[in-house]
């Protein structure tokens, strides 16, 4: 494990645990933390994992830092400091699984939206105020939120402030599922477990296909298959599927 001021790191060999480490601020996201999440990310591209994205304390994170948002001017803004982390963690090779208990809200919301799975806890909030702070969702949520859960309700979250609970954000499929605060964490093993029991390189193209642009297909899907038929990966795993069935058979 390490430990960062602002983020707290527990390396494994298949997945990695990421927990925002300012609970005194209900885990806003500063600049600090911004800088380590870059630096984790780094880490998981040069050897890619399932990341585990959780908050420590009772909240995911409640948004990003007011204190630094409010000096911020318009070259900050063009910067693109939260956009680019999120961005950068939802290009992330391998997949990415939030583990939302309590607030996920402005940037934190942005957070959990930029990753491939959300859990979420009965203590789930999740939501965009940033229109009542004179500002808006410029990390993502303006065009991100629509594919998730629709354009209506996105419009309501956005433009009107309006905050899902879980069991609302479980039903819209915004969460993947919800359980217990203790067995938070758990569930999102238990997910990569199930991750991670795939083939390893047809997982990282499946996710780079997924998001690929609707013009590139099918050509990338066929580039893409066109690499995985070539893996021993491929061969062994349709040997194993082949003799299991010999075997039922015999």
């Amino acid at each position: 494990m390490t430990a960062d001021a602002n983020l707290i790191i527990e390396d494994g060999p298949d997945r990695v645990v990421w927990r925002l480490n300012r609970p005194e601020a209900r885990n806003a996201i500063d600049r600090e933390m911004v800088r380590a999440l870059h630096e984790a990310c780094a880490a998981v591209e040069d050897e890619p994992r399932v990341v585990l994205l959780t908050g420590e304390g009772q909240a995911f994170a409640a948004g990003a830092d007011i204190g630094q948002l409010r000096d911020r001017r318009r070259d900050d803004a063009l910067q693109g400091i939260n956009s680019k982390i999120f961005d950068r963690i939802h290009r992330l090779p391998m997949p990415t699984v939030a583990l939302v208990d309590g607030y996920a809200l402005g940037g934190g919301a942005e957070l959990a939206y930029a990753c491939d799975f959300r859990i979420g806890t009965p203590r789930t909030k999740i939501g965009n105020p940033e229109t009542d702070l004179g500002i808006l969702a410029a990390a993502g949520a303006a065009w991100r939120l629509a594919d998730l859960v629709g354009e209506p309700l996105a419009k309501e979250i956005l433009l009107a402030g309006r905050v899902l609970t879980a069991d609302e954000a479980r039903a819209v499929h915004l969460l993947n599922d919800v359980v217990d605060p203790d067995d938070l964490l758990a569930a999102g093993h238990r997910l990569a477990d199930r991750i991670t029991a795939r083939a390893p390189l047809a997982t990282r193209l499946t996710k780079a296909v997924f998001h690929a642009p609707r013009d590139a297909h099918p050509f990338v899907d066929d580039l893409a298959q066109a690499v995985l038929f070539e893996t021993a990966d491929k061969h062994d795993r349709m040997t194993a599927f082949l003799d299991r069935r010999k075997d039922k058979r015999s």
